[in-house]
């Protein structure tokens, strides 16, 4: 699942293969957006911010959201294309496919940044700011903690997984509201930690233990022992999204 450390792994990917090089072949395959070419043209950069991906050429700017199945694909030719590719990118051996991308658009450089303002401080971006994550949480006293840790206005690139898990390693159900949590900061802190961590892995682990079926505290482990009591590992998928919590740990 696509959150902010997939974002921030896959642009530098991106950055390392297409930055500095001069597009041979630009194929959008979006109607809206079919007409763009920007061939001949130079990557200049390749950036994340929370959970958008950009990559700007000359004066365009090709913003990205992986949604919950996107992913880009990118290494010397041949990079499979198929019938769910959104976007082909060739700089002479090197090539670059977006599949199956819940957002892509083609917008002006100079105007990109307006589509990620409403965002909070970026988890893993230079204007990480704790203090200004920390109040943002603790504005609203009364909301879920699991549902203001999803709101990418309260800080940016937190997905179902680390919500999950730090619901976990705070000890509080996602159902609880932030007003029970006695220093949102420690929280935010930990959401960091946790996405610093993994920004260079594909199969991202909290629990410090990255052997095979041993990474996660609770996430994606329904009706399994949780692994600090041994109480089974409860979940909810009514919602939007799926919670997992200890009902011994987690209060």
């Amino acid at each position: 699942m696509p959150e902010g450390d997939t974002v921030w792994h896959t642009a530098a990917l991106l950055r390392e293969h297409l930055a500095g090089r001069t597009l041979t072949r630009c194929d959008v395959r979006v109607p809206r957006f079919a007409t763009v070419e920007l061939t001949g043209q130079v990557v200049d950069e390749v950036l994340s911010r929370g959970k958008h991906l950009f990559i700007r050429v000359g004066r365009s700017s090709i913003h990205s959201h992986l949604k919950m199945d996107g992913s880009w694909r990118v290494g010397n030719r041949p990079v499979r294309v198929d019938h769910r590719a959104r976007i082909i990118l060739e700089a002479n051996d090197i090539r670059a496919v977006g599949v199956d991308l819940g957002v892509l658009e083609i917008l002006e450089r100079d105007r990109d940044g307006e589509v990620v303002a409403h965002l909070g401080p970026d988890l893993l971006g230079p204007d990480w700011d704790p203090v200004r994550a920390a109040a943002n949480l603790a504005a609203r006293p009364d909301r879920p903690i699991g549902e203001a840790l999803l709101d990418q206005r309260v800080l940016a690139g937190i997905g179902n997984v680390y919500c999950n898990e730090l619901c976990f390693v705070s000890g509080h159900l996602p159902t609880a509201p932030v007003s029970a949590l006695a220093d949102p900061r420690r929280l935010v802190s930990r959401a960091r930690d946790m996405l610093w961590t993994n920004r260079f892995r594909w199969n991202r682990c909290t629990t410090g233990d990255t052997r095979a079926g041993r990474q996660l505290w609770v996430y994606g482990r329904a009706g399994q022992p949780c692994r600090r009591c041994g109480t089974l590992v409860r979940f909810d998928d009514r919602g939007e999204r799926v919670a997992y919590w200890c009902p011994s740990c987690q209060r």
